[in-house]
């Protein structure tokens, strides 16, 4: 029974590595196509900086949900109540930046 508990443990706590990782790849990703595309507006075509902000964003929205997947992966295994508070307020922060990403998002994407 302990090495199955053991072996639930270290899978999901790479698993959570990885979830972590793909959101690094996500964010990176993201910034590179935003940097592209500012500097393509900036040269070339005069797209509007609201369009390049609205997909930055789109994609800051999305890695930090892989993050707060990444928190409860690593929060799941043998959690302390000291672990539950600090997921708890990595939660709410996480939460709330979506939330007003969000808001933002819907108010340049109606401008």
């Amino acid at each position: 029974m302990k090495e199955l508990e053991e072996t639930v443990r270290v899978v999901t706590l790479s698993l959570g590595s990885v979830v972590e990782g793909i959101a690094a790849i996500v964010i990176a990703t993201g910034v590179s196509k935003g940097v592209i595309s500012y500097v393509r507006s900036l040269l070339f075509v005069k797209l509007n900086n609201a369009d390049v902000r609205l997909e930055l964003g789109k994609i800051l929205a999305i890695s930090l949900e892989f993050l707060l997947a990444a928190d409860i992966l690593r929060t799941a295994v043998s959690p302390t109540w000291a672990d539950i508070g600090k997921l708890a307020a990595i939660a709410i922060l996480r939460t709330l930046l979506n939330f007003f990403l969000d808001r933002e998002l819907n108010i340049e994407s109606r401008s």
